[in-house]
């Protein structure tokens, strides 16, 4: 295989799965511990933002008010995108009373005009495979179609284990006395059914039997045309990705180490991770961020975010890169046994970036949430910078009051402490904005675009703004424009089954990395890639088995022959019907109407038919 560059060369896919299935030093199984319930008080103390050298225990003054008082400190976008969200979490009850003192540093704030370099060079960018599509699709002489790009993600394999496991539901619910008429799932049939639920996310209906609707003026067509109502309806009651049998031996084991809550989703969940990171490697600048799946199905797994716009769900941490692609994702579960002590936010991030799956020189944004020294020292040391917001209350910030940002300092002032590669710069905007990084110097001369008032009028002026802020602006997104795509054409639909609504969206990931995917590769064949929209369509097309075009065709009412091609003697008499008007029998019909009509020198029904009243109301 010939190399690319000086660090990056393309991988066989067989290559690149070994990659990703190497172990990693902090597991990806997604059982991540639980900030509410830590294993540790030192734990908790670490996800709450308290530091044991710093905080009196004696003061009288309770944790929970200050901490309920505290919001998010997220950068002003240039644009109109905001981050002004709040992941402060309030305290158990038990905690006890607390406060911070904020003067423990003797170090004082620095201001921009203090000269700041990096003390260490950047790391260089060394991804273990060239980013981008991988092969085979990279040396595609035509971009491949969409199904052939969703079957990346739900291949031959996993469609087969949905099948046997799904007619093994069946089975096992019509054993139980469950009344309903079943023949055995097959995979091309799955694939019909996969593209139905597609369809019914592009076209929206209040209930999904609306679809099969006759009798309405909302009729659709293709869904009966591709499935029954009634199989359809049966497939969602039985479909299944687990073995029903191990289903109820791992159901057993409630309370115990050896039960995994994530067993119903299993064999889909890891081959899809795999397929995500084997089929793309992402760019330099990587996202972490959480995600919700809507359900409020009754599930020890369902979470509660207020900030959230789906405040109920099940939630996920989730790595994309800035185009939005899905790279890889956990799915939280709650206390775990396997915790490294350093709290739910350090072990998050930890558990999506493995070293010998992306390689180093990477970079990676985080919100306020997950920011934190101990993560950011250890990211460093492990070849990756990182950059986010960060919260004052974090063990390890700077508590120094000396030269600090105040309410009355001017738009743009900057102030900023280095501690080795680790830097905390505050930057006055609308509101006080607290970035922390690894990969930028304090200022570098950078401005940002700001309305302001100068002598009695509002223009625009050039702020000054370090450049930690403006790439955190820039590339926090890729979590949210990720979550953008799935919900403007997602296959959600409300289930008693969360596993159900978790595999609706495991369907919508693989649609829109396969989307992402083929918009890439466009670009690189330098093809006019095809919408969002366009792509699901075809996509739903090619899964149902039908044309993406209309069937219908353009008729006008005029008279031809019943059957065309007759010779002979029989091109009068054969395929005669009766005239729907006189009842004599008739060798002509009305081409669209498709009704046998008589068109004879005295007899001229064809006419009569399409002038009378009763043509009109039929």
């Amino acid at each position: 295989m010939q190399r690319q560059s000086r660090h990056t060369k393309y991988f066989t896919l067989r290559e690149a799965l070994d990659l990703i299935t190497a172990p990693c030093e902090y597991g990806a199984s997604g059982h991540m511990s639980d900030p509410d319930s830590a294993d540790s008080e030192d734990e908790a103390d670490f996800v709450e933002g308290i530091d044991p050298c710093q905080d009196n225990v004696d003061n009288v003054e309770e944790e929970g008010t200050e901490v309920s008082c505290s919001t998010e400190a997220a950068p002003i976008p240039e644009g109109s995108r905001g981050r002004g969200r709040s992941r402060m979490t309030c305290p158990p009850a038990k905690r006890g009373k607390r406060s911070r003192s904020l003067s423990g540093d003797a170090a004082a704030w620095m201001s921009e005009k203090d000269p700041d370099s990096l003390p260490h060079p950047l790391p260089n960018f060394c991804p273990k495979r060239k980013p981008g599509v991988q092969l085979p699709f990279s040396e595609c002489v035509d971009c491949p179609s969409p199904s052939e790009l969703f079957k990346i993600y739900f291949d031959r394999a996993a469609i087969k284990t949905l099948c046997v496991n799904t007619n093994k539901n069946a089975a096992k619910n019509i054993a139980a006395g469950k009344k309903f008429t079943w023949t055995d799932l097959t995979e091309a049939e799955l694939y019909h059914y996969i593209g139905i639920t597609l369809y019914m996310g592009v076209l929206k209906l209040p209930k999904m039997r609306d679809f099969w609707r006759v009798n309405s003026i909302f009729h659709v067509q293709y869904p009966s045309k591709v499935m029954t109502r009634d199989r359809f309806l049966t497939i969602t009651w039985n479909i299944h990705m687990s073995d029903p049998a191990e289903d109820t031996l791992n159901d057993r084991k409630k309370g115990t180490t050896d039960y995994d809550c994530l067993h119903r989703l299993r064999p889909l969940y890891d081959s899809l991770r795999v397929a995500c990171k084997a089929a793309y490697h992402p760019q330099q600048n990587l996202s972490v961020d959480e995600r919700m799946v809507s359900t409020k199905a009754r599930v020890a797994l369902k979470q509660y975010i207020k900030s959230k716009p789906t405040k109920w769900g099940i939630k996920l941490f989730v790595l994309s890169d800035n185009t939005g692609y899905t790279v890889d994702f956990n799915i939280y579960t709650g206390r775990s046994t396997l915790v490294t002590g350093k709290g739910l936010s350090f072990d998050a991030v930890m558990a999506l970036i493995n070293k010998n799956y992306l390689g180093t020189g990477y970079h990676i944004y985080c919100d306020n949430f997950y920011t934190s020294p101990a993560l950011f020292h250890h990211l460093h040391d492990l070849g990756f910078g990182a950059c986010g917001t960060f919260r004052d209350t974090r063990v390890g910030v700077p508590k120094t009051k000396l030269n600090a940002l105040t309410k009355k300092s001017p738009r743009g002032t900057i102030r900023w402490i280095r501690e080795g590669p680790l830097i905390f710069i505050k930057w006055m905007d609308t509101r006080e904005v607290s970035v922390c990084s690894t990969l930028h110097s304090a200022f570098s001369g950078d401005t940002v675009k700001r309305m302001c008032k100068a002598e009695g009028q509002h223009r625009a002026i050039d702020v000054p703004a370090p450049s930690a802020v403006k790439d955190y602006n820039r590339f926090m997104g890729g979590v949210d424009l990720s979550d953008q795509l799935i919900g403007s054409y997602s296959s959600w639909r409300k289930s008693r089954k969360w596993y159900l609504t978790v595999l609706h969206h495991f369907i919508d990931i693989a649609v829109t990395n396969s989307y992402l995917v083929s918009k890439e590769l466009c670009g690189r064949l330098e093809q006019q890639p095809m919408t969002h929209q366009d792509f699901q369509e075809q996509l739903i097309a090619e899964l149902c088995g039908v044309s993406s075009q209309s069937g219908m065709k353009s008729y006008q009412h005029i008279p031809v022959a019943i059957v065309e091609g007759a010779s002979g003697q029989k091109k009068a008499t054969k395929g005669r019907q009766r005239c729907r008007l006189c009842g004599k029998c008739t060798p002509f019909k009305c081409e669209a109407c498709k009704v046998a009509l008589c068109v004879i020198v005295d007899r001229n029904c064809h006419r009569a038919y399409h002038t009378s009243t009763t043509a009109a109301e039929e």
